[in-house]
């Protein structure tokens, strides 16, 4: 049986995204940082990150890739974009690679 999880954005997450760009006070940028939320978990669950995994707000290095995509796609004039994708990609990267993250490969003989 496959695993369950929610796809959408929790308020939790929403409001921490509000807070990484400075913009808590307002939901005026509400629907553009649900947008950037939801495409930080397609490219986790894009590279082979369960989406059980990318989809889990109480995990903190999944709660982390998504705050720096956020941080790195948000507005227009963002003089630190490259930096945290930069960020974003190499945890991307190291969640690729840990076992806790991706699916266990078949040991099919």
């Amino acid at each position: 049986m496959a695993a369950t999880y929610n796809t959408e954005v929790s308020e939790e997450m929403l409001y921490a995204a509000r807070l990484a760009v400075r913009a808590h006070r307002t939901s005026a940028f509400d629907s553009e940082l649900k947008d950037l939320i939801s495409a930080a978990r397609a490219e986790l669950t894009e590279i082979g990150i369960l989406p059980e995994k990318a989809y889990d707000d109480a995990d903190p290095l999944t709660k982390r890739a998504v705050i720096l995509y956020v941080k790195a796609e948000f507005g227009l004039d963002n003089p630190d974009a490259a930096r945290y994708r930069e960020s974003f990609d190499l945890l991307k990267r190291h969640l690729a690679l840990a076992t806790d993250y991706i699916e266990a490969p078949s040991e099919e003989g």
